[in-house]
This record gives C-alpha cells, sequence and structure tokens, in this order.
C-alpha cells in the first residue's frame, strides 16, 4: 500500500474512533483497530458486525457500570464469603445468611440487623450482602454509624443537613456499620431516625451492632425516639444473631503459638 494511501487509512480510522467516542461508544473506539481486523478476516456481515458492536459496548458499560457503583459504596477490603468459617461460631443461621446475600430482602424491601459480639463476622457479612447488591445493578453505601453522625453533624443550616439526608436516604443498600460501640445523645439519635423513617419500606437498610435491642437504651441512653427508632428499624426485617468468640482472637492466639513453636 502506498505510503499516502496508508496515511489516509489512518486518519480515517482516527476519525471514527473520535466520532465512536462522541457517540458514547468507547469500547469500540478503543478498540477499533482490533474490531476492523475481527470484522475483515471472519467477513462479517452488516448485521454480524452491529451485534457485536452493541454486545461489546453493553459488557463494557456494565463492567463499568459495577466500577463506578464499588467506587461510590466505600465498602473498601474485605474477605469474601469462601472465607468465612461457618464451624467456628456456636449459633449462627447459615440459610438466613444465605437469604440476605442472594439479596430476597431488596424483593420487599426489609432491613437486616446483624447482632454479634465483636470478630464474629457480622461486618464481613453485611459488605459481602453490599457488594452483591452492586453486582446485581443496585447502589449501595457502607458507613459506620460513627462517621455517620459525624457526617451529618457538622452540616451547618437546615438546607445542607436536609441534602445529607437525602443522600443516605438515597443507595438500595445502606450498611451501617457498628451501632452499639459508642453512646449518643437525643440529637444523634433523632438523626439515625430520620433516615430510616426515609428509608423506611422504600430502601432496605443493614446494621451491625454488638448489642441485643434491650441493651440499645445504652447506646441511646437519654433519647425518647430510642423505642420508635428500633421499631422503624425492625419492621419487616431480616434479624440475625450469631453467638461465639471472636474470630480475631482466635487467629491472634494461633499467630502465637505459631511463633513461639518457631522459636
Amino acid at each position: 500500500m502506498p505510503l499516502g494511501s496508508r496515511t489516509t487509512t489512518t486518519t480515517k480510522t482516527k476519525d471514527l474512533a473520535d466520532a465512536l467516542r462522541t457517540l458514547g461508544l468507547l469500547r469500540t473506539a478503543e478498540d477499533l483497530a482490533d474490531f476492523i481486523s475481527r470484522a475483515t478476516r471472519n467477513r462479517w456481515s452488516v448485521a454480524q458486525i452491529l451485534e457485536q458492536l452493541a454486545r461489546a459496548e453493553a459488557e463494557d458499560r456494565s463492567r463499568r457500570g459495577v466500577q463506578r457503583r464499588r467506587a461510590r459504596s466505600h465498602l473498601g477490603r474485605f474477605k469474601p464469603m469462601a472465607d468465612f468459617d461457618w464451624n467456628w461460631p456456636k449459633a449462627i443461621d447459615r440459610e438466613a445468611v444465605d437469604r440476605v446475600l442472594s439479596l430476597s430482602f431488596l424483593e420487599r424491601p426489609e432491613n437486616v440487623v446483624l447482632v454479634a459480639s465483636p470478630g464474629l463476622g457480622k461486618t464481613m457479612i453485611a459488605k459481602n450482602a453490599a457488594h452483591a447488591a452492586v453486582l446485581a445493578g443496585h447502589t449501595a453505601l457502607f458507613v459506620t454509624a460513627s462517621d455517620l453522625l459525624l457526617d451529618l453533624g457538622k452540616q451547618e443550616g437546615g438546607r445542607a443537613l436536609d441534602r445529607r439526608l437525602a443522600h443516605y436516604a438515597q443507595p438500595a443498600v445502606l450498611v451501617v456499620d457498628e451501632v452499639g460501640y459508642l453512646s449518643y445523645d437525643n440529637h444523634a439519635a433523632d438523626l439515625i431516625f430520620q433516615i430510616l423513617t426515609r428509608r423506611h419500606e422504600r430502601r432496605s437498610t443493614i446494621v451491625t451492632t454488638n448489642l441485643a435491642f434491650a441493651e440499645w437504651h445504652t447506646v441511646f441512653p437519654n433519647a425518647a425516639c430510642a423505642t420508635a427508632l428500633i421499631d422503624r428499624l425492625t419492621h419487616r426485617a431480616e434479624i440475625l444473631a450469631i453467638e461465639g468468640e471472636s474470630y480475631r482472637k482466635r487467629e491472634a492466639e494461633q499467630t502465637q503459638k505459631e511463633r513461639r513453636h518457631g522459636k
């Protein structure tokens, strides 16, 4: 092929790639040279070209959608359920956990409350459920109770606070982690109640706590709305209690034994 012809072909390919990007066909624009080569080599018909293009774009948009939802979820790093030791807890309803991981609670929608002492995997289960929701095309957001209330408490003015409350009301799955590790005042209890009220029967909320509900008076010792808060949270909820000793304690003990044995 003459040099001028090759340059013209390269220019046309670049122009076509730019046009595809303008149309939002990013995957095809990035792989245009390879796409044209495969279409030519396999002698695709016009219908086959359009079918391959549509399939590639759909897969790419799905992948990028998962990446965006994953980034916005603030899930961070976590262990997959394949690493969960089902034999360690003294009591755990595996069927109920599987129901949560299958996202059946989103259909109604329902809340999920995971009650367990520290180190028994309640946050791990909550994060895996939220991640499953992300993969299924839902939005999710993970936040500790302390960070949630810190964020809401620093908002200046009613309008700014309303925007943040709307932010936490929006995700299909909101995970509020570590309720029960600190005590909160009436205003904090009211803020959590407002979020639950906005999400009630519209969105699912997953809460992890180290305390049974009978002990929540220690979390909100002076809050008049504490009972209403619990009622709103547990109405149409899957409540999972896990009993046993801490995984982390066991792992620490095993590490110490290995170190002593190594010496």
